[in-house]
C-alpha cells in the first residue's frame, strides 16, 4: 500500500515539473514545426551577475541530454528565449558573437557571416517578449523576434553554431544553463 501511495504520489508530483515554467514563465510542453513535433527537453535561466534576463527553452524531437547527439543529429530543433528583463540589441548580438567564438572557435567564414545576418534580426526586447529560432534540415534556421518571421539563415553547420552557444562545451550562459536545456 505504501509503495502505491508512493507511486501515486510521484505521477502527480511529476505533472507540474512538466508544465515548462521557471521563473514565471510558461512555455508551452510542445511546439508543432511543419510536420513535426518537438517536446520540450528542458528549461534554463540565463542571468547576468545577479539579474535574471531569459527563460529558454530547447525542444527537440525526442528528449535527450546529449549535447553532441543533438548537435550531431540533422533533426528539427527549436531554441525559445523567453526575456524577463530588457536588452537591448547590441547586448543580444554580443552574447551570440563571444558564444559563437567560445563554441566553434574555427567557424567558417560564412558562418561568421550568418551571425552578422543574425544580428541584423535582433532588436532591443523587453520583458515577455521572444526570440525563437527553429532549425530544419534542408531548409535552415528561422529567426523570429517578438512574433516577426525575419528570415531563415541556411546551413546545418550555422544552426549546430548556433545552439552551440547554449549546450557548446563553453556554453555563454553557463554550465547550469546548459544542463537546464539539457533536461538534467
Amino acid at each position: 500500500m505504501r509503495t502505491l501511495i508512493a507511486a501515486v504520489l510521484a505521477v502527480a508530483l511529476a505533472g507540474p515539473a512538466a508544465a515548462g515554467q521557471l521563473a514565471g514563465v510558461t512555455l508551452p510542453d510542445t511546439a508543432t514545426v511543419g510536420e513535426h513535433n518537438l517536446v520540450l527537453n528542458g528549461l534554463a535561466i540565463r542571468k547576468k551577475l545577479f539579474v535574471k534576463v531569459y527563460v529558454a527553452g530547447l525542444y527537440l524531437g525526442e528528449k535527450s541530454t546529449s549535447a553532441e547527439a543533438i548537435l550531431g543529429a540533422d533533426a528539427p530543433r527549436r531554441g525559445v528565449m523567453q526575456f524577463v528583463y530588457g536588452v537591448g540589441k547590441g547586448k543580444v548580438c554580443e552574447g551570440w558573437s563571444e558564444g559563437l567564438e567560445a563554441n566553434t572557435p574555427n567557424a567558417s567564414a560564412e558562418v561568421k557571416q550568418q551571425f552578422e545576418t543574425l544580428c541584423s534580426y535582433m532588436e532591443d526586447v523587453e520583458d515577455g517578449d521572444q526570440v525563437v529560432f527553429t532549425y530544419l534540415p534542408g531548409s535552415g534556421t528561422e529567426i523570429a523576434v517578438k512574433g516577426q518571421n525575419k528570415g531563415t539563415i541556411e546551413g546545418k553547420p550555422f544552426a549546430d553554431a548556433l545552439f552551440a552557444c547554449w549546450i557548446g562545451p563553453k556554453p555563454g550562459p553557463g554550465e547550469a544553463f546548459k544542463k537546464g536545456v539539457l533536461g538534467g
